[in-house]
C-alpha cells in the first residue's frame, strides 16, 4: 500500500482516484508524523467493504451463506443451465 505524508497527499489529492485507477492498490495511506491517520480508497471498494460489513452483521445472511459454502463443500450445487432450466428460464 502506497504511504504518503498529509503535506504529500496535499500536492497529489487531485491525482489520487486516476492512480488508484492505474495500480492493483487499493488504498493509500496518510500518516502525520510517521502514523496512519487516514485511508484513502475508490468509493467502489468503500462500497463493497461497508456491504461485506452488513452482511457480515446480519445473522440471518451469515448463517445463509454458512450453508451456501457448506452445499458447495459436500457438492450440492446444480450447474447455470440446470438452474436455468428447473426455473424455466
Amino acid at each position: 500500500m502506497t504511504e504518503l505524508t498529509i503535506s504529500e497527499a496535499r500536492k497529489v489529492l487531485l491525482d489520487l482516484p486516476e492512480t488508484l485507477a492505474r495500480t492493483p492498490e487499493r488504498a493509500v495511506t496518510i500518516t502525520r508524523r510517521g502514523r496512519p491517520v487516514l485511508a484513502i480508497l475508490p468509493w467502489e471498494f468503500y462500497e463493497s467493504i461497508v456491504e461485506t460489513l452488513e452482511i457480515l452483521g446480519d445473522p440471518d445472511m451469515v448463517a445463509a451463506l454458512r450453508a451456501s459454502l457448506e452445499d458447495v463443500k459436500r457438492g450440492r450445487v446444480v450447474s447455470n443451465a440446470e438452474a436455468k432450466k428447473r426455473l424455466g428460464v
